[in-house]
């Protein structure tokens, strides 16, 4: 029988596995030293060294109108924005703390702007949501694995109160979930250690956001982190599992499945450099073609890809990452049926490229001219029509001479006068769209 926190996730997670591609976006007050989000930590910064950017905060460049359109335009289907990242610095109106950005120069609630210009283009909006929280009294600082004062014995744990901390904690997270409407997405960072699981009365937490929002899905971060997935990989997974898993700055090598070798939901969050928050100095960008092809590999073993970008100070995309993700329309615009609603095909990972595949319609997404013919293997008898997608343009089945051996697959050339595949229409990812004859 089926796990029942399986059957319903896998009904949560329905349209999250049609829409493969979205947009993460890391902004707070960290965008102004602007040497990434972690900045408070890795330098060991006070409270009182961080709050001239509280003061300085003024979003005078935020117009999420713009990061909606460029997320329409490059094809993603939803977004995720930092509600609170671990600074604790709250871009909604909570009524918890003073430390958020209405408090501000910005002066406003900068979340419900992001919501309302996301759901106007018709994009699919979560709230990512630190559940450590750096800026707490409550939370732990000295020996703990990331505090800005880990290392500094006055910050003594003595008189903080974590049961506080975890009211605090859960009463953000219902603002969120009660003031905004519907969300499609609620994305928890992080655990860690001993840090995990109940220590977060995850049971009650998770029993508090399905009886407010229970189509909502949750990432797998309550219990595990980017290094541990937790018991969503297991075939029976906690009520705090999470809907989906969430790797970390990498593909996994075969997607992601359970102990029953059942497919897992998953998504790879990725940067665009190498930094999620605003970092002035990072100009390592993935170039489009790369990620192109992540989104690619991503869908081929079942997964989706969470695409981050880190505006600046004023709230502003870089112009790299505008750049990079414009290219990525222009690919998707003519590509994206084979990403959406697709996943892995039933055949070998091919040697010039990858396959999705969506019911009997596969996609053969081609890196690499080949000489010869293009080989379909095992695929001989099994073909109905072949198409390049991009322009619908028809492609035959190759029957040259030199191909008689080798009858159990199938072989088309792009460019059938000259019997070559040489240039590619497209040589980042030139997309064959296949139609399999149906089985009797």
């Amino acid at each position: 029988m089926e796990n029942k926190n399986i059957a319903e996730r896998t009904e949560r997670t329905r349209w999250f596995t049609e829409a493969r591609f979205g947009m993460f976006i890391h902004w707070g007050l960290y965008a102004i030293p602007a040497r990434g989000e972690w900045v408070r930590s890795t330098e060991r910064m006070s409270h009182e060294d961080y709050l001239p950017y509280f003061n300085e905060f003024d979003a005078a460049g935020y117009r999420p109108r713009e990061w909606a359109r460029l997320a329409k335009k490059a094809g993603m289907k939803y977004a995720v924005l930092t509600a609170k990242h671990h600074d604790g610095f709250c871009l909604w109106d909570t009524k918890l703390t003073d430390f958020k950005a209405p408090n501000t120069p910005a002066g406003r609630d900068l979340v419900q702007e992001y919501l309302d210009a996301f759901r106007a283009e018709g994009i699919r909006v979560g709230l990512y949501f630190s559940i450590i929280d750096w800026r707490h009294p409550d939370f732990p600082h000295f020996r703990d694995r990331q505090h800005p004062h880990r290392d500094d014995p006055d910050y003594g744990n003595e008189n903080r109160d974590f049961n506080r901390y975890l009211e605090f904690m859960h009463g953000q997270i219902r603002e969120l979930l009660t003031q905004y409407g519907k969300l499609d997405i609620m994305w928890f960072d992080f655990s860690y250690g001993d840090m995990a699981g109940e220590k977060w009365r995850a049971s009650d937490l998770m029993k508090m956001v399905r009886s407010l929002q229970p189509h909502l899905i949750v990432d797998n971060r309550l219990e595990g982190s980017g290094e541990n997935s937790g018991t969503i990989l297991t075939a029976n997974p906690s009520g705090y599992a999470g809907d989906f898993a969430c790797p970390e700055q990498m593909i996994p090598p075969q997607g992601i499945r359970n102990d029953m070798g059942e497919p897992v939901p998953w998504e790879a969050c990725i940067t665009l450099n190498n930094h999620w928050g605003y970092c002035a100095a990072d100009h390592h960008w993935k170039p489009a073609d790369m990620v192109i092809r992540m989104l690619v590999e991503c869908v081929s073993k079942n997964g989706n890809l969470l695409l981050n970008v880190g505006p600046d100070a004023k709230g502003r995309i870089p112009p790299s990452s505008v750049e990079i993700l414009e290219a990525l329309g222009r690919w998707m615009e003519d590509n994206g049926g084979s990403i959406y609603g697709c996943g892995m095909a039933d055949l070998a990972k091919p040697e010039w490229g990858r396959f999705t595949q969506r019911g009997n319609i596969l996609y053969a997404h081609l890196y690499e001219p080949q000489a010869g013919g293009v080989c379909l293997s095992h695929l001989a008898g099994r073909i109905e029509k072949m198409r390049l997608l991009a322009d619908g343009s028809e492609i035959l089945p190759a029957n040259y001479w030199n191909l008689a051996e080798y009858r159990e697959h199938a072989f088309f050339f792009l460019n059938p006068q000259s019997f070559d595949n040489y240039p590619l229409p497209d040589p980042v990812d030139t997309v064959v769209e296949i139609t399999l004859k149906q089985e009797p």
